[in-house]
């Protein structure tokens, strides 16, 4: 060893502590402290070196702050230069977007002449009201039609009804439905009471003084079945009354055939009597609401409310109206045609987009008519054609209605 100039080696081990003084120095716990807190700072230093090297593996895939927070130039700054990688799962679907969006083209959906060979969708529509005892012949007479059943949906209307309509007509649709000879396409049954104060006995629900709230109510009823069960497909609409007791099986077509916005055939009934020992058919005419309007009837609506309903067929109301149903003979060509002002409910085939237009029956005064009158007066007011059949005949129950009502 080398010692600088007047140093030897005696001479430096005489210059160190003692060992003593070394272990007194050691033990100290001064001393003993700050090495522990020495070595904790090494340790710390090194894990959190590790720890860097590790950060340093991660990417962060977002920017500084949320999108809400950022201005114009930073969002366009962010998007310019960051990219935020894809991940894909190849083994699974990603659901990018749950929200479900319909599209339906109506520009596809025709009424044309050629209704069955075009495949066009039919919406019979019934109103029911107590109507357990017509229910049977009704859905009889349905099956027997000879348009497309798949091609036709069946809705209903029960409302305020005091009997077993409901009951009976779920029994009867069961029926029908579970033949698949005769089954369509579909059936609705939809339920709404009105509050309405009439019964349906004949007396009551043909009386002049019912004639005014019994029409508002048919026409919200009418007006209910419509809006819940017509639908984008459907081609035509076809209101039938439940207490028709005959018609033809081929009334659709027929009645398609003649490509008329709005057309209805004409309503009589059977009633036999027996006339010197020999039982007669009088052939009785039933709906006196398919008229042609007349000088009479419109100086008559001058002079009424615009609130107040016009009842046809009513002597308290001589209208002098053409009438339909004292037309037409059902031995004559089925196929002329009339035009008319007003039309009863019986039997309706109308054009889907009439309705879908926005003409409904009015549950209010329409130029003094209500319901399937008021119905034909807005149509007509629209530009629509509304026809009728005087020799085309459907049968309706007799109501056996004592005369004086109708002319």
């Amino acid at each position: 060893m080398l010692l600088g100039k007047g140093y030897s080696w005696k001479a430096a081990r005489a210059r160190l502590p003692p060992p003593r003084h070394v272990v007194n120095v050691v033990r100290n716990p001064k001393v003993l402290l700050t090495f522990g807190v020495m070595a904790l700072i090494l340790v710390l230093w090194q894990s959190l070196g590790s720890a860097a090297g590790e950060v340093q593996r991660f990417y962060c895939f977002g920017p500084s702050k949320p999108p809400n927070r950022m201005t114009a130039n930073e969002a366009e700054e962010w998007h310019a230069h960051m990219h935020t990688p894809v991940l894909y799962n190849h083994h699974k679907a990603v659901e990018i977007n749950n929200t479900e969006i319909q599209h339906i083209d109506l520009n596809g959906i025709h009424s044309t002449p050629e209704g069955a060979q075009n495949k066009e969708r039919v919406l019979i529509l019934t109103p029911v009201r107590d109507a357990t005892k017509h229910l049977a012949k009704y859905f009889d007479l349905l099956s027997q039609l000879t348009y497309p059943h798949e091609l036709i949906d069946l809705a209903f209307l029960v409302g305020d009804t005091m009997d077993d309509t409901m009951a009976t007509l779920a029994l009867e649709l069961d029926r029908i439905q579970k033949n698949p000879d005769v089954a369509f396409n579909s059936a609705m049954v939809v339920q709404k009471d009105f509050k309405v104060g009439f019964s349906q006995d004949v007396k009551d629900r043909h009386s002049f003084k019912a004639q005014g709230p019994r029409r508002m109510a048919m026409g919200r009823a009418r007006n209910y079945l419509l809006s819940t069960a017509l639908k984008p497909e459907h081609s035509w609409v076809y209101w039938r009354d439940v207490d028709i007791v005959d018609s033809p099986a081929k009334i659709i077509e027929d009645l398609v055939a003649h490509n008329r916005d709005i057309i209805v055939p004409n309503i009589w009934f059977h009633r036999y009597k027996m006339v010197k020992g020999k039982m007669v058919d009088i052939e009785g005419r039933f709906d006196y609401n398919s008229w042609q309007e007349s000088p009479e009837g419109l100086a008559l609506a001058s002079t009424l409310a615009k609130d107040m309903i016009l009842a046809e067929g009513y002597k308290q109301y001589p209208t002098n109206r053409n009438h339909m149903a004292l037309m037409g003979d059902w031995r004559g060509d089925k196929d002329v045609e009339i035009k008319l002002d007003g039309i009863g409910g019986v039997n309706i085939i109308v054009k889907a987009d009439v309705h879908r237009s926005g003409i409904n029956f009015p549950c209010y005064a329409f130029e003094n008519q209500a319901e399937t009158e008021g119905f034909a007066k807005m149509a007509k007011r629209a530009g629509y054609e509304v026809y009728g059949l005087p020799n085309y005949v459907v049968w309706h129950v007799d109501t056996e209605e004592k005369p004086g009502n109708a002319p």
